[in-house]
């Protein structure tokens, strides 16, 4: 593909808000098999693995014509281009699946009812703190499935991880044995090996050991240690893996009782590492006389007989040790806190030389298990810390005393590629099994059969004992999930209705809609059980506080200007905020409050603004992962009515307040075009419109006004310095004649919102804002224009529409009004949507992208928007309501936790973007405010 050295533009254009749906099932050809949902990982910021490749997608959708859906992640290893790409569905709504894929723990609130999970569940053991989870998934009535119990017939598991925790262990303990050499003053190999996460793919780790290798050829490990010396417990997945990846070193194994021989070696060969895999007789001796084992057999049956000559026969010799066997309470541990004292006691003396037994990779992760010096897990972040057993002491410093400890308990999540490939390949025979429509589970194979912990409410009989380990767990959190989360909506206008209709859908939800026009909000929540209308009078502050106090989230679609005080009142009661107006800077005012009260007050979730931030976001993060910069933005967006129902004055109708709408027309604004500053007064806005805005339809005639102060949405978008770019620009899209026309009006002293009127009737309205004079003659002199000018036509034309059928009209019934008031009330009449009308969104981004090598281009796409403020704000409630989003303060939707989500549950209402590159594209504007666009 051709780059051009011109900048380039990427747009998104709308058409009517009938559903366009970008996914067809016919029902005549409904797929019999069930469906799949593959969530997304969210119990570490680490876990990028999946239960289910894209190729496995491919070949599963291929094979048995099943649907798949897919929960969109940014931190997977696949993309949701890859999963798309394979015929996924992806969506953040996995209602329609019948079996959820996933690999960790599944959040009680995130669980949907009468499903089928699949996922590593660690319940099966009675884990106190995922009894809370179980309980929850008997509740809504789950059959749960746990990898870790699909078992064959001799008892092997057949879906797992272990060999990638072996290999992500054995790279991260040699990383974190080149940090401890270094603390113990010695340069090593290993110093030139990293942490398992820092590399692209197995293989690329491989390279890293093989360099690592040759090193340890050429110049040895350092001879005050002697021959380094591994140890590895266990014969299954876990120990083979670690033991594979070991063998990219120089190496060279032995027995247990040869470990003495080749430490003690006079003539000592460093230029290789040395291993020995351990049996349990290799360790192990009966109390009663200290001798050998009698076999494995009588060592599993009589455990309590046996104890640990670890610290004796082992510890004196080894480096390090990796563990990789199964161990439980019956048995006797390997290593002891009191033992490894010993050790290093000795070390002190100079009986056990120091190096040994100076790193513990625990990689089955069993806290204070067969090595009691793992008090407790690590991170891959923070993957060691040291324990100082002769004063008992844990620390962090590489250079302390003490063996180096690592207890990594996800560590399969380092290697996501070769571990989801491997999981995926292993489970998939599994997966067609379960979806096969013919087969009940009682008709599937043992091995799926007995994977069943929770089924039709209750615990399969294999897992009745866990009953008392629920019965433990306090009851409040199984009632907690029950509770319904108050959602309040202040406010009842024209975008209401999506908001009230998206979240009344789900069963925990009670919604109250407050408004101070009762049977609006009354017709909102008609037919609707889990919602209620309630008065509100705004200026109530003492009532609008028990309102919020009895709620979990606030939505606030009251007037603009009103919205701080509600975020205000919100901080007070602890109560977290939804709002699709501007953060205003009396909003901001509350930021650190809303932090140190922990509470979220979300703003701009609308169309413009919302949308435009999320969809923008989207494609500045990319390019910013990709080492791209943007150098310049536009944007355009606007609501409108469709083309056919646009033969009315302004080419314009009010889906929303009229009000709103006219005093933005007269809003300041500034932007940054051709790297300079442009400003516009509000007096002026309308004059210095643009008159031509071209997007990638071609059929529509736009044009344009610019839109409040774009310059600080550089540092919200986070693209740098407004010096380095070319253009940033956020402007309002209309049909043409919209602000020439609507200039005159303000011209005319529709717009003012200065003087007072006296007037009871539309009659006397004009008559105070015309005068007595209202002839086309009158008119061309107060605006300044020539009879014959197509301009008066307009203006004439549009007064005679407007006054019209007057008497039809009720006049506002304040005596004392200014003339935009009662303007916008004739106007929510005059130029109101008719039955059958259909409203427009337009919505046109471009960005001009400079690559890392200086290389500039563009991209180009296009979507389809409906209900575009009332759904946003409804999504955005409840990622609120699900504790989907983490930060705290006054914000806006321009995290990927937050536009994510929505931009795919706006694609499954029908929205969907469509990108490909189009070069040779320059973004211009006129220097002098007055508006071109080339």
């Amino acid at each position: 593909m051709m780059l051009s050295s011109r900048l380039g533009r990427r747009s998104y254009t709308t058409v009517t808000n009938q559903r366009k749906y970008l996914y067809h099932h016919s029902s005549g050809n409904a797929s019999p098999t069930r469906s799949l949902g593959l969530r997304r990982e969210d119990k570490s910021r680490w876990e990028r693995r999946t239960a289910l490749t894209p190729a496995a997608v491919q070949r599963l959708i291929h094979e048995t014509g099943t649907d798949v859906y897919v929960q969109p992640s940014t931190k997977r290893i696949y993309s949701d281009a890859d999963y798309k790409k394979a015929g996924a569905i992806v969506t953040e709504d996995l209602t329609p699946a019948d079996i959820i894929l996933g690999i960790k723990e599944v959040p009680s609130n995130a669980l949907l009812e009468n499903k089928s999970y699949v996922f590593f569940s660690h319940t099966h053991k009675g884990n106190a703190g995922n009894m809370p989870m179980l309980q929850s998934i008997l509740d809504k009535n789950i059959r749960l499935m746990d990898y870790e119990l699909m078992k064959d017939e001799h008892g092997k598991r057949l879906v797992a991880f272990g060999e990638f925790a072996g290999k992500a262990g054995m790279i991260d303990m040699l990383h974190g044995m080149g940090h401890r050499f270094l603390g113990m003053g010695y340069s090593t190999p290993f110093m030139y090996l990293g942490m398992a996460h820092g590399y692209s793919s197995l293989a690329s780790a491989r390279l890293a050991l093989g360099h690592v290798g040759n090193l340890i050829e050429d110049q040895g490990t350092p001879d005050k240690f002697g021959p380094l010396v591994y140890a590895f417990t266990g014969d299954g997945n876990v120990a083979q893996g670690a033991m594979d990846v070991f063998k990219e070193l120089p190496h060279e194994f032995i027995p247990a009782e040869d470990l003495h021989k080749v430490v003690n070696d006079k003539n000592p060969r460093l230029n290789k590492v040395y291993a020995t895999h351990l049996k349990p007789q290799d360790y192990l001796a009966q109390k009663k006389d200290g001798q050998a084992m009698v076999s494995f057999e009588h060592y599993l049956h009589n455990p309590d007989q046996y104890h640990s000559q670890f610290h004796q026969k082992i510890a004196p010799y080894v480096n390090g040790v990796v563990t990789g066997g199964y161990w439980d309470n019956r048995y006797p541990r390997i290593l002891s806190n009191e033992q490894l004292k010993s050790i290093q006691l000795q070390q002190q003396k100079g009986t056990i030389p120091q190096g040994k037994m100076m790193t513990l990779a625990d990689i089955v992760c069993d806290v204070k298990g067969a090595f009691e010096c793992l008090s407790h897990t690590t991170t891959i972040d923070d993957g060691f810390f040291y324990y100082d057993a002769i004063n008992n002491k844990e620390h962090k410093n590489p250079e302390g005393a003490g063996i180096q400890v690592m207890g990594i308990d996800i560590l399969p999540a380092e290697l996501p590629v070769e571990s989801s490939e491997h999981f995926s390949t292993k489970l998939y025979p599994y997966l067609k099994e379960l979806i096969h429509p013919g087969k009940t589970s009682k008709d599937w194979s043992s091995s799926l059969r007995d994977s069943i912990i929770a089924e039709d409410g209750h615990l399969t009989s294999a897992h009745q004992n866990l009953t008392q380990h629920l019965s433990a767990a306090s009851t409040k959190p199984q009632q907690q999930h029950k509770e319904k989360k108050t959602v309040l909506l202040l406010g009842s206008g024209m975008v209401a209705g999506p908001l009230v209709n998206h979240l009344t859908k789900r069963s925990d939800v009670n919604m109250v809609v407050a408004s101070n026009m009762l049977q609006e909000a009354q017709a909102l929540v008609a037919n609707k059980d889990n919602a209620q209308a309630v008065p509100l009078d705004i200026s109530n502050e003492t009532e609008l506080t028990t309102m919020i106090s009895n709620a979990d989230v606030v939505v606030s679609f009251v007037p603009a200007f009103l919205h701080a005080n509600v975020a205000k009142l919100c901080v007070q009661q602890r109560k977290h905020m939804v709002t699709a107006s501007y953060v205003s800077p009396e909003m901001q005012h509350l930021d650190q409050g809303a932090k140190d009260a922990d509470v979220l007050i979300m703003n701009e979730v609308g169309l413009d603004p919302g949308i435009d931030h999320m969809s923008a976001m989207k494609i500045i993060d990319e390019a910013k992962h990709q080492g791209k910069k943007i150098r310049s933005f536009v944007s355009w967006c606007g609501g409108l009515p469709a083309p056919e129902a646009s033969n009315v004055p302004l080419g314009y109708k009010f889906s929303w307040s009229p009000r709103g709408v006219l005093t933005a027309s007269g809003n300041d604004a500034l932007y940054w075009a051709n790297g300079k500053e442009h400003a516009i007064a509000g007096d002026d806005l309308l004059k210095f419109h643009f008159p031509t805005i071209r997007t990638a339809y071609t059929g529509f005639v736009f044009e344009g006004l610019a839109n409040r102060n774009s310059l600080g949405y550089a540092d919200i978008y986070g693209l740098g310095d407004l010096k380095d770019m070319d253009t940033m620009f956020r402007g309002t899209l209309r049909y043409q004649g919209y602000s020439d026309l609507l200039y005159a009006l303000k011209q005319l002293g529709f717009l003012d919102l200065k003087q007072e009127l006296t007037c009871n009737s539309w009659d006397q309205y004009f008559d105070q804002i015309l005068g007595k004079a209202q002839g086309r003659q009158d008119l061309a002199k107060r605006l300044g224009l020539k009879e014959e000018e197509t301009m008066m036509d307009n203006v004439t034309s549009s007064l005679a529409f407007l006054t019209q059928k007057l008497d039809a009209i009720p006049f506002p019934t304040s005596n004392n009004t200014k003339a935009l008031d009662l303007f916008s009330s004739l106007l929510t009449h005059q130029l109101a949507y008719q039955a059958g009308e259909k409203d427009m969104v337009a919505m046109h981004h471009e960005f001009g992208i400079e690559s890392s090598t200086g290389q500039k281009y563009g991209q180009e796409g296009e979507t389809a928007m409906a209900k575009t403020v009332g759904l946003p704000a409804a999504m955005v409630t409840e990622l609120v309501l699900d504790r989907h989003i983490s930060d705290r303060g006054v914000l806006r939707p321009i995290k990927p936790e937050v536009y994510l989500p929505v931009l795919d549950q706006l694609e499954a209402h029908g929205v969907g973007f469509v990108e490909q590159v189009k070069p040779d594209q320059a973004v211009r504007l006129d220097a002098t405010g007055s508006g071109i666009w080339h």
